[in-house]
């Protein structure tokens, strides 16, 4: 019987593993490898790194510090979670494991244009694809920028580069642009193109990220995918959690979701997707439910 399970390996997760592990408390990790984390080539949004960090170099970091701690990290997908009176079954492909509390740390997964791994990998590491205008927007000062998407949704995200650059061009994923009135005005008064899809034939060409368009062929100093994301709540909302008309996990500002024992942090929950915001709901959540156990038993060396 642990204290608590931890599911993902993110900054979230891995956040609440050392905190939990610094409570001297029995917990185990569940990471199958997958945090949007460590697509990240350098940030330069977290804090202490003045020169940035690649996601890779920040998660090993994390992962080295919960192991000095004695967090047990197991690589495994967990495929559910089973409420017991005042306890739960996790399971894993090959395994079950009980828990008094668990900590949903699943975060979400960005949905990719349609184009070989091969090449979106080797256009994220150079910096040609870009999925978070809050972390590297910066990174694109006065470059031409090409946006992936259409409706609200792609026109939010372009309006919010249009803070960075003049040269914002909006294309449309699939055929043409679905825009309302409201949303085709503020593209206009921004001074932001659009042009129409199906977008396709992707590649790198000449230092820059070219695709074909109804316009022809289109070429960027950096494009972003507007294209939404798959949130990774299913665990907590068929275990009996509630989740938002979008997906995410409802939590209270403890973290806790509507499951007692059950917490989430992180992108699987609504808010602001980033590193350091997950770190302070992980921290959140890691000390409640230290405190949460100690009302069900007195935590004494």
């Amino acid at each position: 019987m642990h204290d608590c399970v931890i599911i993902g390996g993110g900054p979230a997760g891995l956040t609440s593993a050392i905190y939990l592990a610094r409570f001297h408390l029995d917990i185990l990790l569940f990471d199958n490898g997958s945090s949007r984390a460590a697509l990240i080539p350098c940030t330069h949004n977290h804090a202490g790194f003045p020169g940035g960090i690649s996601g890779k170099d920040l998660l090993g970091r994390m992962s080295e510090q919960a192991a000095s701690f004695g967090v047990r990290r197991h690589h495994a997908h967990v495929t559910g979670i089973e409420p017991q009176e005042d306890t739960f079954l996790v399971r894993t492909s090959d395994m079950e494991v009980q828990a008094r509390t668990v900590l949903l740390a699943t975060g979400v997964v960005n949905n990719r244009p349609d184009m070989d791994d091969a090449l979106h990998d080797r256009a994220l590491e150079q910096g040609l694809l870009r999925y978070c205008p809050i972390c590297d927007g910066y990174e694109v000062t006065d470059k031409r920028i090409g946006v992936i998407g259409t409706g609200s949704h792609g026109m939010r995200e372009a309006l919010f580069l249009r803070g960075y650059s003049r040269d914002i061009t909006l294309i449309a994923p699939n055929a043409e642009h679905m825009l309302d009135e409201e949303c085709a005005a503020a593209l206009d008064t921004a001074g932001i193109a659009r042009v129409d899809g199906p977008c396709g034939g992707f590649a790198i060409e000449d230092g820059q990220f070219a695709m074909d368009s109804a316009a022809g062929r289109l070429r960027f100093d950096s494009v972003y995918p507007a294209l939404g994301s798959k949130i990774r709540s299913e665990l907590a909302l068929a275990a009996g959690a509630r989740g938002t008309d979008d997906g995410c996990i409802v939590t209270d500002e403890h973290q806790r979701t509507t499951l007692p024992g059950l917490y989430a942090a992180g992108d699987v929950v609504r808010g602001l997707d980033q590193i350091s915001h997950a770190m302070g709901q992980a921290g959140v959540a890691a000390t409640t439910i230290r405190n949460e156990l100690s009302e069900r038993r007195a935590l004494r060396r």
